[in-house]
């Protein structure tokens, strides 16, 4: 798949769990309409590409440690950092920001598998 298309699906699917989310999970507020909310999921999909490396490998030893689930947490940060970024969206307890991070972070690994060569 090209870079830019492989980039503008990330966007659309990432749209699509934030959506999920707010639908499954109390405490996960989503209040925009639909313009927000792709731009919304374009940063979501920018912290994706640029910081969740950085964490991954600062986060790499708690990563192994726990046999993966270390990956919740740099969900879970992103998120919190996409909740401080944003108006929009409203996470209001710890049990929401991780509930939702395991939603959008099993969303954005299927994903990866479809698009993976």
């Amino acid at each position: 798949m090209k870079f830019a298309a492989k980039i503008v699906v990330a966007v659309v699917v990432n749209a699509l769990a934030l959506v999920v989310a707010a639908y499954l999970v109390q405490g996960f507020n989503l209040e925009t309409d639909l313009q927000n909310l792709f731009i919304l999921a374009a940063v979501l999909t920018a912290l994706n590409f640029f910081l969740k490396p950085i964490l991954k490998l600062i986060l790499g030893p708690v990563i192994v440690i726990t046999l993966g689930l270390g990956l919740i947490l740099v969900n879970a940060i992103i998120l919190y950092i996409l909740d401080t970024l944003s108006n929009n969206l409203t996470i209001e307890n710890t049990g929401a920001l991780i509930y939702s991070s395991i939603i959008i972070g099993l969303v954005n690994f299927v994903f990866h598998l479809a698009t993976k060569k």
